[in-house]
């Protein structure tokens, strides 16, 4: 009876255990990987263009304010046809041309900053009427040589300057270019740099600061264009038979670009023509000084006179006026108000209107 017992109990456990090896579990739900897009890649910000705190007082442009106050660098250059092209004129502030004796030209440049300036020539000599000049922006003086008059002045009228042929240690910073004197001649070789002028002023030499009581009051515009004036997108300025000047209105710049001896005034450095913002025409009294047998000039500079405004394909008539050798030209309308040049280069022509001609249109 136990067994038999014993027999059903097993029988029914195998049948639980049947049952329960039968039973399907649920399957579960695979789940596919939703893909994650990646965001777009954001461009950074353009960075604001740095603009320097300070004005170029010789431009109106911006520059470093430490700079403002220094005193700038006028260099002599050489302006006959065989010493062209010029190296680094297209980095001058302010360009100055003048007749110098047999009919010929000669510029002088004007750097507030020697920064990037590269090389610098042909340098030549200088005249009294070039050192005024500088005397009125307080500059520091590049000659290389100068007429006899010019000699006795520099040390009379306290012109600090480095001199290519009668320099003591200042002389070091000139170099003569051995293709120039192989192909224009010895006198048109003598080269100087903005980085060799710079280490020799910050050797101490020279005071490289304005002295106190220094002051340019020329006023600038973005856009200097005389409004009552006539229209000037061609100048043309015949100095002599030997030198013509032409200024030739680009709209798409807003420079005049120059040109002389019958093609583009182009800065060797860069092979471009060279533009200005500015251009301006003055009229005074040139002459021979009595008894010079090179036909050295007399240029009167201090005093007034009048000229000639071109800016942005327009002219005006103006008055200069320089109140003595020291002081800077002072430019106002033929109404007396104060000249607004435009921001940029200036390109300053004096003329004798009995020797020279203008005329544009």
């Amino acid at each position: 009876m136990k067994k038999r017992i014993l027999a059903l109990l097993l029988a029914a456990a195998m049948t639980l255990s049947l049952g329960g090896c039968g039973k399907q579990e649920e399957s579960k739900p695979v789940l596919e990987p939703v893909p994650i897009e990646a965001p777009e890649p954001q461009p950074e910000p353009e960075p604001e263009p740095y603009i320097p705190s300070g004005t170029n007082p010789l431009t109106g442009l911006p520059m470093e304010e430490e700079l403002e106050n220094n005193r700038p660098v006028a260099v002599m250059f050489n302006n006959l046809k065989a010493a062209q092209p010029q190296l680094g004129v297209s980095r001058a502030d302010i360009i100055y041309e003048v007749p110098a004796e047999g009919g010929i030209t000669r510029m002088l440049g004007i750097y507030q900053s020697l920064e990037g300036v590269g090389n610098l020539g042909s340098i030549r000599s200088t005249r009294a009427y070039y050192l005024e000049l500088a005397l009125g922006h307080d500059a520091l003086l590049v000659h290389a040589g100068g007429s006899p008059e010019a000699y006795s002045d520099i040390p009379a009228w306290g012109v600090d300057n480095m001199d290519g042929v009668n320099g003591g240690s200042d002389a070091k910073i000139f170099w003569r270019d051995p293709d120039r004197r192989k192909t224009a001649g010895y006198e048109h070789s003598m080269m100087t740099s903005g980085e060799n002028i710079q280490a020799y002023l910050d050797a101490g030499h020279f005071r490289t600061e304005h002295k106190e009581g220094y002051a340019s009051s020329q006023a600038f515009a973005q856009d200097g264009t005389p409004a009552a004036g006539k229209a000037a997108a061609s100048i043309k300025l015949a100095y002599t038979n030997y030198k013509t000047g032409r200024f030739d209105y680009d709209p798409a710049t807003g420079l005049y670009e120059i040109s002389q001896y019958g093609g583009a005034y182009t800065d060797g450095n860069t092979g471009a023509q060279v533009g200005v913002t500015n251009v301006l025409v003055l009229e005074t009294s040139i002459s021979v000084i009595p008894g010079d047998t090179a036909g050295r000039l007399r240029v009167q500079l201090t005093g007034s006179g009048r000229g000639t405004f071109f800016c942005g394909g327009r002219a005006a008539q103006i008055q200069w006026s320089k109140a003595d050798r020291n002081s800077p030209f002072v430019y106002t309308l033929s109404d007396g108000t104060p000249l607004t040049l435009g921001v940029g280069t200036s390109y300053v022509c004096i003329m004798s209107p009995k020797a020279s001609t203008l005329s544009y249109e």
